[in-house]
């Protein structure tokens, strides 16, 4: 099972610029890059001090000329902010200027402040329907001289300009979460995107049960890759894995907040949350957080670990946005990176000795 950064620039007051957001993110990629993780992903929001990402091309085309080796994926664009040939051809652009290194993830998007701001009256099932008519119309435009006459969009012949640099095109990966979405993309040959947020462990199995459900039902297609993105920290001690728990707490009663689109919003910034606010939520909790997201030392975020690359997992992304300060941000993934991956790449030599010695 490989690694990746799963990231954003995140602002919850104004007494962060944004400018010192964005130095520390590129910074935290570095290390990623620098320590062996395989890949960086970054999304789409807008209007959202919370999550700050207007374009996530932007972000990794700046990243490829600051990095040397991870592969740069948009995790995730949102499928009903764009038109096709837009899409297509910012990504084939963003895959030349990488020079090969983009992965492309698409969703349907989740909150609907932003939908209330970029398509008026949309509702997550037809941006669902988007999305499905969306992945097959970007691969043809890459292909070339393709006609679209679809419900939400229609266009006369034509080619994707520029084309992208990776063939048939870049890897594409659909977030998904129930039945018809891991169907959707294993027939379409898509890669998996799968995030569990704040439930425990029977979450991520009844996921990976989705997929292998899709595979099953479509044995004449390759199975793809499949991606598991869970909020992680790797502690230096209990206190320190009980006061994280607390601060991702903290991050999902925002995130929760966000989703409801109830609460006043002023220059891109939600109404504050106060400790009794906080405390009062019916089951996002401290305790709930330490149990469910992968928050722990080495040996306990390890084992978790293990467990979900026998599953079947073939990535896991460390989802960074935390709420924390950057300086646990940074301690964490320097932890994540040399005490917890080279247990997985000790393995996976032994697994490659295995196999040679085999064959002698």
């Amino acid at each position: 099972m490989r690694f990746s950064l799963f990231i954003h620039m995140e602002r919850v007051s104004d007494q962060q610029t944004q400018k010192q957001l964005y130095e520390e993110m590129v910074e935290l990629c570095q290390i990623a890059d620098r320590g062996g993780m395989s890949a960086i992903w970054t999304g789409e929001h807008h209007a959202m001090n919370f999550t700050i990402a207007p374009n996530p091309f932007l972000n990794l085309v700046d990243l490829a000329n600051k990095t040397k080796h991870v592969r740069l994926g948009t995790g995730t664009v949102v499928a009903p902010f764009w038109h096709p040939i837009k899409l297509a051809g910012e990504a084939a652009m963003t895959d030349i200027m990488t020079n090969g290194r983009l992965d492309i993830g698409i969703a349907r998007g989740a909150y609907s402040f932003e939908y209330e701001r970029m398509v008026p009256g949309m509702d997550a099932w037809s941006a669902g329907q988007r999305l499905r008519e969306m992945i097959p119309a970007v691969k043809a435009l890459w292909k070339g001289d393709y006609e679209h006459n679809g419900e939400f969009w229609q266009f006369p012949k034509t080619t994707s300009a520029p084309q992208p640099l990776q063939q048939p095109h870049p890897p594409i990966w659909v977030a998904a979460r129930d039945p018809n979405s891991h169907e959707f993309a294993v027939q379409n040959g898509c890669n998996v995107q799968v995030t569990p947020l704040h439930f425990g462990d029977e979450e991520v199995e009844k996921l990976m049960g989705h997929f292998k459900a899709a595979c099953q039902k479509y044995p004449q297609t390759r199975r793809p890759q499949i991606m598991l993105l869970r909020h992680t920290y790797v502690a230096d001690s209990e206190a320190d894995a009980e006061l994280a728990a607390d601060e991702v707490n903290t991050f999902y009663n925002y995130f929760g907040a966000w989703f409801k689109n109830e609460r006043e919003i002023q220059q891109g910034l939600i109404a504050p949350l106060s400790a009794e606010e906080i405390a009062a939520h019916p089951f996002y909790t401290p305790e709930a957080m330490r149990q469910n997201n992968v928050i722990g030392q080495a040996d306990e975020v390890i084992e978790r670990l293990k467990a979900y690359e026998a599953m079947g997992y073939d990535e896991y992304s460390f989802w960074i946005d935390t709420g924390m300060s950057f300086e646990r941000k940074k301690a964490s993934l320097e932890r994540m990176i040399k005490e917890v991956m080279p247990a997985f790449e000790e393995a996976q030599m032994d697994v490659r000795n295995a196999k040679i010695s085999a064959v002698y």
